[in-house]
């Protein structure tokens, strides 16, 4: 993982901590004005603590029996100041650390192990980063509807659009079953408002929810941080685009085509490939363009590297804007 997610994962967890001593310094004042007494207390507390720890250290006649009366004194100190919190309705904890994550006390770890609430401030980035965060709301499985395609076998098509998205669908559930194990990368192709961005998007939506580090780009913009990549040492932006765990590019064949996009999308497809790091693709062009547009080493990468999936039927958005306007 890219450091400059730990450190910043690092940098949430000291801000809770500070906000939580901060909160509890308020309560201390608060209880200080009220109930004096429960702070006297605290500090006895405190004290018999440095004692109890100073008599462990020695090795003195009678230990065994001053622990215990430094245990028992500590015990009914804190019982006091319960039963004074209580009586004042206050909660027994209310000068306590309130901890956001109890298991890692907000630190992060539990011993050396990664917690589970440092997955989930993780992903949060992740979908930062992604440039998916907004539109995953909506583009997702639970969102997925086979029904908006045609039952109907299309022209020049052996089934029908919609035996052909829910075929898509379940081999895309098999790309996220298998993504640690598989070494596959899917190309999307068909003509526009045919579902390629949205599937593209429903895996990307689960990848990230199991903490995979998904990085979305449209070719344009795709060539644009390539160019930006060439004349600066932007590590995260470089992260992003070769190390993430899934790259989607979409709408490839949109952007401006040159020699520079070329040579560049070659290298990052080439890099990408040999590591085993995942690539989704969608376009609207169908195979043949593309073997027009890229070079014979991009094409045959595109062809051979990739699993194919045609999306064919009416446009989907079209069809929806139609239907929401007669509504």
């Amino acid at each position: 993982m890219i450091k400059g997610y730990h450190n910043a994962i690092m940098k949430i967890y000291e801000d809770i901590q500070n906000k939580e001593k901060e909160l509890l310094n308020m309560r201390k004042k608060e209880i200080e004005k009220k109930i004096p007494e429960i702070l006297d207390i605290e500090r006895e507390i405190g004290l018999s603590s440095i004692k109890l720890s100073i008599q462990l250290l020695k090795n003195t006649k009678d230990k065994d029996k001053y622990i215990k009366q430094i245990h028992d004194k500590i015990t009914d100190l804190r019982i006091k100041k319960s039963e004074l919190l209580v009586a004042n309705n206050y909660p027994m904890d209310y000068l306590e650390i309130h901890y956001v994550c109890p298991k890692c006390k907000d630190t992060g770890f539990i011993g050396t192990k990664k917690c589970s609430c440092y997955k989930q401030k993780l992903v949060k980035l992740y979908y930062k980063n992604s440039n998916l965060m907004n539109i995953l709301k909506k583009n997702n499985f639970e969102n997925y509807n086979p029904e908006l395609f045609s039952p109907r076998r299309a022209d020049g098509e052996h089934i029908s659009p919609r035996k052909n998205i829910e075929n898509i669908a379940t081999k895309c559930w098999k790309f996220i079953e298998d993504f640690s194990t598989s070494n596959e990368n899917l190309l999307f192709y068909g003509s526009s408002g045919t579902g390629k961005s949205f599937m593209s998007n429903c895996i990307a939506k689960e990848l990230l929810d199991k903490g995979y580090l998904v990085t979305y780009r449209t070719a344009e913009t795709l060539i644009q941080n390539l160019r930006s990549l060439r004349f600066t040492n932007n590590e995260n932006l470089k992260y992003l685009i070769f190390e993430c765990d899934l790259l989607i590019i979409d709408d490839l064949g949109s952007e401006q085509i040159t020699d520079f996009s070329k040579t560049e999308l070659f290298n990052l497809l080439n890099t990408r490939l040999l590591k085993d790091k995942k690539i989704i693709i969608s376009t609207n062009c169908d195979l043949e363009e593309l073997l027009k547009i890229y070079s014979e080493r991009i094409s045959s990468r595109l062809i051979g590297n990739f699993t194919l999936f045609k999306f064919f039927g009416e446009d989907i958005r079209v069809k929806q804007n139609i239907q929401s306007k007669k509504l």
